[in-house]
């Protein structure tokens, strides 16, 4: 999509001068990021959404509401399908109708105070607006943002500058998480299409299943009441003439015969059935152990996800505060060496680190550094970390190898992701990283091994 389906905001003209925009700290704003001027409520209310500026809609219901709540509520108010509808359709429906401000935007108002009421009791605490950002800090800090965004956004205290702030720092963090997670999130979203397809496929083998066990079990019965009725009709009239009871016979036979062919037949039919449900219990099982995988997965991506808005945040208000120091403090005067990945992620790591006060030090694993360079890196290091994904074999073996000669500790990590980094240090605590460096002496000799 080269044009976004709202106009971008332009920077709010005050009246004011130069000296008391700069007294009040207020520069030129960014208008990349700065919604137009917001036509406030007159009373001490809370703000209805259809009186919030046109350019806030995208973000409160692309951050507060979920595509599912979106395709049960929006094709009420609109000419949209459903199941036909595209997410996009149905997000630019849902501004539309919070721009208008009839009953759509009514109901969309009032899903939203249902889903995110404890944030605003929360958040009706504040008494002005410096007290409002306080509690928007913490929910950043916290990263249970679509609440907070909501409550705050209409809130009676949330000035204009409140709400540009909000909706700036809002715009960064998206552009921030959905650069390190991209990757991970298209597989984990066609894990789960394929877990939903697998589920359905089998919900219509056991119903098939399911009906043909019933007629089976009919078929039994039909067979079961002519046997007795056949079997009651020769017991209660015997036949006396020898010709009449040859007859009888060789009809009687030819039923059984009749009789032994369906039931051939049905037993068939039910091995065939059996060895189908075998099958299913297995395509079951299988399906069981992919949904775990991708829930691991989802798990760890999260969790990953987690540790790299924690040092965003950390670090963009330790940047505020006035201080160059990063939120890793835990690798302050540590030397990690960093083997493999890629040349974009490996800047960034390098940055991080350094900002942190610790030293970093990268050898591509021997794409072009030399690899006879790797075993000399690696001595002195206080740890010694690589991605899985991204890193050649050979050079994998070898530094495991140095690493157990002089007793230094060494992580593999599930990508070369900057995500990723962060979580291990975040896992690794600041004692057990202090307990790193100055290792025992070496019982290996680096001549003679």
């Amino acid at each position: 999509m080269h044009t976004p389906p709202f106009r971008l905001a332009k920077p709010p003209r005050l009246k004011l001068s130069s000296d008391e925009l700069a007294g009040a700290g207020l520069g030129p704003a960014d208008p990349c990021c700065t919604p137009a001027k917001v036509s406030l409520p007159t009373a001490r209310r809370r703000a209805r959404l259809a009186e919030l500026d046109g350019q806030l809609h995208c973000s409160i219901i692309g951050t507060c509401l979920s595509t599912h709540e979106l395709r049960k509520l929006v094709p009420k108010f609109t000419g949209l399908n459903s199941r036909d509808a595209s997410d996009l359709e149905i997000h630019h429906s849902a501004v539309e109708l919070a721009i208008d401000g009839g009953a759509g935007a009514k109901a969309l108002h009032k899903l939203l105070d249902e889903h995110y009421a404890a944030a605003i009791r929360r958040f009706d605490k504040a008494a002005d607006d410096v007290e409002l950002l306080k509690l928007w800090d913490e929910a950043l800090k916290s990263g249970d943002i679509p609440p907070a965004y909501w409550a705050l956004m209409t809130h009676p205290y949330a000035t204009l500058y409140v709400r540009r702030r909000a909706f700036g720092e809002l715009h960064m963090l998206s552009h921030l998480v959905g650069a390190a997670n991209r990757a991970d999130i298209r597989r984990l979203v066609a894990l789960e299409t394929e877990n939903a397809e697998l589920k359905e496929k089998a919900e219509r083998q056991q119903s098939r299943l399911q009906q043909l066990s019933m007629q089976r079990d009919a078929s039994i019965a039909a067979l079961n009441q002519q046997i007795a009725q056949l079997t009651a009709l020769a017991t209660r009239q015997p036949p006396t003439d020898p010709a009449d009871l040859e007859a009888e016979i060789s009809r009687l036979r030819d039923k059984l015969a009749d009789t032994n062919q369906r039931m051939a037949l049905h037993t068939s039919r039910r091995e065939a059935a059996e060895q189908r449900a075998l099958q299913e219990q297995d395509a079951a099982l299988a399906l069981r152990k992919s949904r775990d995988q991708a829930l691991a997965l989802l798990e760890l991506v999260q969790s990953e996800c987690d540790a790299l808005e924690r040092a965003t945040v950390d670090a963009a208000h330790s940047h505020g505060a006035g201080t160059q120091q990063a939120s890793l403090d835990s690798v302050r005067g540590k030397r990690i060496v960093y083997v493999g990945g890629r040349p974009g992620s490996n800047a960034a790591l390098k940055r991080l680190v350094g900002a942190a006060g610790g030293d970093f030090v990268v050898h591509d694993g021997g794409v072009e550094d030399r690899k006879g360079l790797l075993a000399a890196a690696l001595p002195g290091a206080d740890i010694v970390v690589f991605p899985v994904d991204c890193v050649a074999h050979d050079s994998m073996n070898t530094l495991k190898k140095v690493c157990e000669r002089h007793q230094i500790d060494y992580y593999p990590l599930r990508t070369a992701s900057v995500a990723s980094f962060v979580e291990l240090v975040e896992r690794l605590r600041a004692g057990q990283l202090a307990q790193l460096g100055n290792p025992p002496p070496s019982a290996f000799c680096l001549r003679h091994g």
